[in-house]
């Protein structure tokens, strides 16, 4: 049995912690650029070093047992602030010009901040942004990332968190759509073309006072691509606040409606995300200070609204 911290096989536990993840040897041999023999082999180094088994093998699988998974926690938390320190490390490391990797949604990144770029680079010439989009949830330590824009609840183990914007949703059109629509009842928009997702617009017009079903002519998998499409006169989106202010300043969309939808709550704010060892790392303050003071900017631009579209009367109005 193990008794001594210095005996255990360090170099062993990335390995065991890929395996342990994908529950196939061969698999976390192929992830670690491994040979399958070489991931078996360490795997049994570590077993045979700590005295006992960690995992059942069940065919081609192997699943963790209870001794497994109790190693398998304090090796994921240790590994990642290992991975954050080394980071951290090599952020520090680089001299006065700096690189910033930062994992950003692909709306996001299209519609707010590739617009906001240039006052970016004229604030922090010295600090070059690596932007990566993607529409999933990237691990920033296990890909190299010093930060990320998520939406969501906040909370993600291992990362501090700094809430940016919370956004409702607001009806949009191109400027041709929105005049033809003036002075229309809300309810019109049951017989115009609709982008996007079906409950979102149930939501809406509930909310309004109509209940029926909507049948979106086109559904996407990215707000900023909905967003062009309406531009383009194809049809009438709801719009996240933040991403649709610009076009409304620039006349390329109109907001049609006071009426505003929030999301749910799974979705509803947007946050900057890092290791917490990087919270005092130079490019990544400024890059902070930056983003928040984009985000009171845009607050205070956001142009005052003419509505189109005229509300359903309320009960008691109409009595």
């Amino acid at each position: 049995m193990l008794t001594s911290m210095s005996r255990l096989p360090l170099h062993t536990l990335p390995v065991f912690r890929m395996a342990a993840r994908l529950q196939n040897l061969r698999a976390a041999a192929v992830e670690m650029h491994l040979t399958h023999s070489a991931v078996s082999q360490q795997i049994g180094v570590l077993e045979t070093q700590l005295g006992f088994a960690l995992f059942e093998r069940r065919g081609r699988r192997i699943v963790l047992n209870d001794a497994g998974q109790a190693l398998l926690c304090s090796v994921e938390s240790a590994l990642a602030q290992l991975d954050a320190g080394m980071l951290a490390a090599a952020a520090t490391a680089v001299g006065n010009h700096q690189r910033l990797r930062l994992t950003v949604m692909p709306s996001f990144l299209q519609r707010w901040l590739l617009p906001r770029m240039q006052r970016w680079r004229e604030r922090h010439p010295d600090i070059a942004l690596e932007l990566h989009s993607s529409q999933h949830v990237m691990d920033l330590q296990r890909e190299g990332f010093h930060a990320g824009l998520r939406q969501g609840r906040g909370g993600w183990p291992g990362l501090s968190d700094e809430r940016l914007l919370d956004s409702p949703l607001v009806p949009v059109a191109c400027a041709a759509t929105a005049r033809r629509l003036q002075g229309a009842s809300i309810a019109a928009l049951a017989h115009e073309p609709l982008l996007g997702d079906a409950d979102l617009w149930d939501r809406w017009f509930r909310e309004g006072g109509l209940k029926l079903r909507s049948n979106p002519v086109a559904s996407f998998n990215d707000a900023g691509l909905m967003l062009q499409a309406a531009e383009q006169g194809l049809g009438i989106a709801l719009g996240r606040e933040f991403m649709v202010a610009d076009a409304l300043r620039d006349g390329l969309l109109v907001r049609l409606s006071e009426q505003r939808l929030q999301p749910d709550a799974g979705y509803a704010s947007y946050f900057l995300v890092y290791p917490p060892t990087l919270r005092d790392w130079k490019p990544l303050q400024a890059l902070r200070e930056w983003l928040h003071e984009e985000v009171c900017m845009l607050q205070q631009s956001i142009p005052a609204l003419t509505p189109v579209l005229t509300p359903l009367p309320t009960p008691s109005e109409q009595a």
